[in-house]
């Protein structure tokens, strides 16, 4: 039953991202079409940053999709990862355009010979920062909902887009007031802040999938363990993330007097108590006397 519902939550995540694609895919379009006919590189460059998350977009829907599969044999643990390699894939694609949005913008400043854009093109962005910021709103809310960590991340490349369109715009106006280089070099902060997106998705995604974890969770979970009735210590404590799921292994010390029923009931309140306070997936307790 729990799985189902795990499984319920990550279809219903995936309106937020088929919301992103549909989101990214027009106003691409908007951008590249007045980028170019209002001569904005800087405009053109931001069109460019949301091709890359329409890709991105649709690896955390295949991701989301594929992490709704159920275990089976080549898979036992379930196929929970695979909205982390989706998004490590889409890191990979956002860089090579992110150094390719850079390494035009910066030939483009040394060039010379700019012409200040139309007007038309700011408002472009203005408008474009507003669409994403609404479409923030509804990926924060929809994550918080259903407790998605590829949703939530979602959401802030959404927020994270909207202040480029800003920035965006605010390179476009100033090239109206005889400050022409202010467009590519606006150009070349978007470029930037793929990279800078790109990376952060690389690191949070490789993180996961080599089994790194958080070491303040890991001592909360410490803590609320030691706090368990019949809990004399703590000999080891693992935990490692399958997508949105957290599993914890854990060897626990108790009293050597106990018998095997009792010492039992110890093991099963530690991950009853670790499922309820901290929402953890699965967890593995061995038990030990001492």
């Amino acid at each position: 039953m729990e799985d189902q519902q795990k499984y319920s939550d990550l279809k219903l995540g995936e309106r937020g991202a088929i919301l992103s694609i549909i989101a990214y895919i027009c106003l691409s379009i908007l951008k590249l079409v007045i980028g170019y006919t209002a001569d904005s590189e800087a405009l053109r460059a931001d069109g460019l940053n949301n091709t890359t998350d329409i890709i991105a977009s649709i690896a955390v829907l295949i991701g989301l999709k594929l992490s709704q599969k159920p275990a089976d044999l080549d898979h036992p643990y379930g196929h929970w990862k695979a909205e982390t390699v989706a998004s490590m894939i889409a890191s990979f694609i956002m860089m090579v355009v992110g150094i390719q949005v850079l390494y035009t913008a910066i030939s483009s400043i040394f060039k010379g010979g700019h012409t200040s854009p139309d007007l038309i093109a700011a408002w472009t962005g203005i408008f474009s920062a507003l669409v994403m910021y609404g479409v923030y709103r509804y990926n924060k809310s929809l994550a918080r909902k259903i407790n998605s960590q590829s949703v939530m991340a979602a959401a802030k490349d959404n927020l994270s887009d909207a202040w480029v369109s800003i920035g965006t715009a605010v390179g476009i106006i100033g090239a109206q007031f005889q400050l022409a280089w202010l467009d590519p070099l606006a150009a070349v902060v978007v470029g930037f802040l793929i990279c800078k997106t790109a990376w952060g998705i690389f690191q949070e995604a490789s993180h996961q999938l080599t089994d790194g974890f958080d070491e303040e969770t890991i001592q909360s979970y410490k803590e609320t363990i030691l706090n368990t009735y019949g809990v004399k210590g703590i000999k080891d404590l693992k935990a490692r993330s399958y997508g949105n799921n957290t599993v914890v292994d854990v060897v626990i010390l108790v009293n050597s007097t106990l018998d095997i029923t009792s010492a039992h009931d110890i093991s099963t309140n530690v991950e009853r108590t670790l499922m309820k306070e901290h929402g953890v997936y699965d967890v593995h307790v061995h038990v030990e006397p001492n």
